[in-house]
């Protein structure tokens, strides 16, 4: 099944119907899945965490007098367990990946989610406080968005397009997304009610970004 037959029954693709007249659509884009594996799947966290297990039991089995053969079985066994956790957790992120669009329009931006079932959430400029945006060394960047002190989504819902450790004020966020300073300059300028059209030109917009923070 390719990307697209995600979103076969959108009347426009990653939205639940056609923007109304006037809104217009500045940026459309999903997660970099690789980055999403790294970031909120924790694949290398998951690998070192099993390097350990089997260097310490490793260690101690050297220790009460094993060979250095029989100290060494340990890394055979933790390593497939990491490879299957690697690779379930990999589809995860690939899976998501898959099935997620963001768009920032004039209006608002939208939210497509959900691996299991399809979750849609319409985010209007008035409800959205103010954007952060933190960039990292692979060209990907997370965007999240603090909404009003009345408007509140559950941190189980979002995840993983949830702010980490936000879970009294669950924060809505668009994570790992390619080429993240400029969508971040796109989103502000649309903040401010002049959006930036189209994203190639929202770059040199960075500068009137006042709710943008990199990071």
């Amino acid at each position: 099944m390719s990307h697209h037959d995600d979103f076969a029954f959108d009347p426009v693709k990653g939205l639940p119907e056609h923007l109304p007249q006037g809104e217009t659509m500045l940026w459309q884009g999903s997660p970099r899945w690789q980055s999403l594996a790294v970031r909120a799947f924790h694949i290398r966290k998951v690998a070192i965490y099993f390097a350990i297990l089997a260097a310490a039991q490793s260690v101690f089995r050297f220790a009460d007098g094993a060979t250095a053969g029989d100290a060494l079985k340990p890394f055979i066994w933790y390593s497939v367990l990491a490879l299957l956790a690697i690779a379930i957790l990999t589809g995860l992120a690939m899976l998501s990946a898959r099935t997620t669009i963001y768009t920032i329009t004039s209006k608002r931006v939208v939210m497509r989610l959900g691996m299991a079932l399809p979750l849609t959430l319409n985010l209007p400029y008035s409800k959205i406080e103010s954007a952060d945006l933190r960039l990292y060394r692979d060209g990907t960047g997370d965007l999240p968005l603090m909404l009003s002190s009345g408007d509140r989504i559950a941190w189980a819902v979002l995840w993983p397009h949830a702010r980490p450790f936000r879970f009294r004020h669950p924060e809505p966020m668009l994570r790992a997304i390619p080429e993240a300073d400029k969508v971040g300059a796109c989103l502000a300028s649309a903040l401010q009610g002049a959006p930036t059209s189209p994203i190639k030109s929202a770059k040199s917009a960075v500068r009137f970004a006042p709710n943008i923070v990199t990071a």
